[in-house]
């Protein structure tokens, strides 16, 4: 199944939607201009509200990873989503682990940039 979720997890659903999305892009299950399950459809198989289907897509749009179109759903966007998909997943993850070491935002930012710049 493209997406799965986690019931008694603590990750809003919404955002479990929209990681299993950005994993299969990543592992190139999913390819630019494939469509993503309808959200009324989705919500049926993962026994969720359909809003909350649709806020994990609309977080999947601001990434600029699908595009939501009336009529024509879900596609999957961009040059390279799976690549974008991968630095995106890897962004929430750096910061989740910095926020659960109490790092402020502007030294994560800090230490993002000396990385970013050192390898240029």
């Amino acid at each position: 199944m493209l997406v799965t979720i986690d019931h008694g997890s603590s990750v809003p659903l919404a955002e479990q939607i929209a990681a299993s999305v950005r994993r299969a892009l990543a592992e190139g299950k999913l390819h630019k201009g494939e469509r993503l399950p309808a959200a009324r459809a989705l919500a049926g198989t993962l026994n969720v509200n359909m809003h909350t289907v649709l806020r994990g897509y609309q977080l999947l749009q601001q990434e600029n990873l699908i595009e939501l179109r009336r009529g024509r759903g879900a596609v999957v966007s961009g040059r390279s989503p799976g690549d974008r998909a991968l630095v995106v997943e890897t962004c929430r993850q750096l910061v989740g682990l910095a926020q659960g070491i109490g790092l402020e935002e502007h030294d994560l930012l800090a230490l993002v940039s000396d990385s970013y710049q050192s390898r240029a």
